[in-house]
């Protein structure tokens, strides 16, 4: 048999080709579970975020007004609101019990606006903020803005903000060598509900 036939001859059999194929997947599906893993879990901790600051905004709306100036930085009315936001994200895992409190936290104010800037919450990642941002403000008239319309309604707007750490980066890399994908999204949800008092 010549070198010729020979080599037609090996080129015809498949035996290695399945793990050649393999091989070639590997990565590629390796990065789909990677991928629905991660923005699964993206998705999961936006939601528990909307849930905590849909139930911060029921407190804040229950809360007494007579606290409420722009000349008081840190009213005690808040006070419950800041807390039933951080036991809700405590209680859902988003935050590790006993990492970071929010006793103590002063916040910056901004007319009838508060916000609380949390730190350390997160041992992995030191620079992670809490922001929860309370507007015990919040007025509408007919489903628009009240700056040009007297106000209907008179509400509270809780707004929370937590860093969500992407693993697909590290996983797109197998294919992609030297490829960035951004590895934290700020996830913000923000609820409104009328003031009870």
């Amino acid at each position: 048999m010549s070198r010729l036939a020979t080599i037609r001859s090996a080129l015809r059999r498949d035996e290695g080709s399945a793990l050649l194929e393999f091989a070639i997947a590997l990565p590629i599906l390796v990065v789909f579970i990677v991928g629905i893993y991660d923005f699964g879990g993206a998705f999961n901790e936006k939601q528990k975020i909307a849930q905590a600051a849909q139930e911060g905004a029921i407190v804040a709306a229950a809360q007494p007004t007579s606290d409420i100036d722009t000349t008081n930085a840190n009213p005690a009315s808040l006070q419950p609101v800041l807390n039933t936001v951080f036991n809700s994200l405590t209680g859902s895992g988003v935050i590790v019990s006993g990492a970071c409190t929010p006793s103590g936290v002063v916040p910056t104010v901004s007319g009838l606006q508060w916000t609380y800037k949390i730190t350390g919450c997160n041992a992995a990642y030191g620079t992670d903020n809490l922001t929860i941002t309370v507007n015990r403000g919040w007025a509408c008239s007919s489903g628009t803005p009240c700056s040009t319309a007297p106000p209907v309604s008179i509400g509270s707007t809780v707004t929370v903000q937590y860093p969500y750490h992407w693993r697909f980066n590290s996983a797109i890399q197998l294919i992609f060598p030297g490829v960035s994908y951004a590895t934290v999204t700020n996830l913000q949800e923000a609820a409104t509900v009328h003031n009870q008092s």
